[in-house]
């Protein structure tokens, strides 16, 4: 049995039932917000799917990524602790977790495109999932907010492929549910806040701060002068983070990050220089 579960649900675009701005801090690692979300979303899932029933043993998944991380796993990270508490103080067994592998980078923003656009793109995609590990439990997949359904129907199609008979939830920290409105909504709150690369960086700078994919992908992407300008202003512990992740996911095989990772890669390289010579 597979059921779907989204704290807001979405009909006008003039009324979201959460702060705009938060969503779009969020998307681009205020790990503040994600605390907020993630919290918010387990006590919604415990009050409509939990309460006053049996839980058996639950895993959680998040949705799936490469090497680095998305927004919604900082989002993961606080439901399962939010969760856990209420299970250990219920008798009842605590999440377990697993991750959904995924084998195909792109450079697109999926917040633009809409839902003909989406499929094109992840359809050749292929997520991946240990299927032992998840025999005689209940399969809980998280993400931050459904639109047209295109990563939905990616986690079906894995699901069918992997031949999983386990019941699973489909949650959502927000839902699209009036079809009259463009999928680029989406993009509408990701940017909502971070207007160009200098809106990063009261997150960025914040001990709060938790890379994902969005923001490596929007820094590398971004035009090489002001690139340069913002990076002047950044820790070189956040220089470092970026570029290995960057690395990690490959993105120094795309065409169109390869300026800009080309100058992170020069500057930690005089940096180190620098730091040999003792200057």
């Amino acid at each position: 049995m597979t059921q779907t579960y989204s704290l807001h649900k979405i009909t006008d675009t003039s009324q979201f039932g959460f702060c705009p701005d938060d969503y779009s801090r969020f998307k681009f690692g205020d790990d503040l917000v994600a605390e907020k979300f993630g919290t918010a979303l387990a006590d919604g899932f415990i009050d409509h799917h939990l309460k006053g029933r049996e839980v058996p043993q639950l895993v959680v998944v998040s949705s799936p990524y490469a090497f680095i991380p998305t927004a919604t796993f900082a989002m993961k990270n606080h439901f399962v602790c939010r969760l856990n508490r209420w299970l250990a103080a219920h008798g009842h067994p605590v999440l377990q977790e697993t991750k959904v592998h995924r084998t195909i980078t792109y450079k697109e923003d999926y917040g633009e495109l809409d839902a003909e656009q989406r499929m094109k793109l992840i359809g050749n995609d292929s997520f991946h999932i240990d299927r032992e590990f998840l025999a005689g439990k209940t399969v809980v997949f998280l993400d931050d907010i459904r639109i047209t359904g295109g990563h939905e129907r990616m986690i079906l199609k894995m699901v069918d492929a992997y031949q999983l008979t386990n019941d699973m939830y489909l949650l959502y920290y927000a839902e699209l549910q009036n079809h009259n409105i463009h999928p680029n909504i989406e993009n509408h709150l990701n940017y909502h806040f971070v207007k160009s690369i200098f809106h990063l960086e009261k997150i960025v700078q914040d001990e709060r701060f938790a890379i994902n994919t969005r923001i490596v992908k929007y820094i590398l992407n971004y035009d090489f002068d002001s690139f340069c300008i913002f990076l002047q202003n950044q820790s070189d512990q956040f220089i470092n983070i970026l570029y290995d992740m960057a690395i990690g996911n490959g993105y120094h095989t795309i065409e169109a990050y390869q300026r800009n990772l080309q100058y992170i890669n020069q500057y930690i390289f005089r940096k180190h220089k620098s730091i040999q010579h003792g200057n």
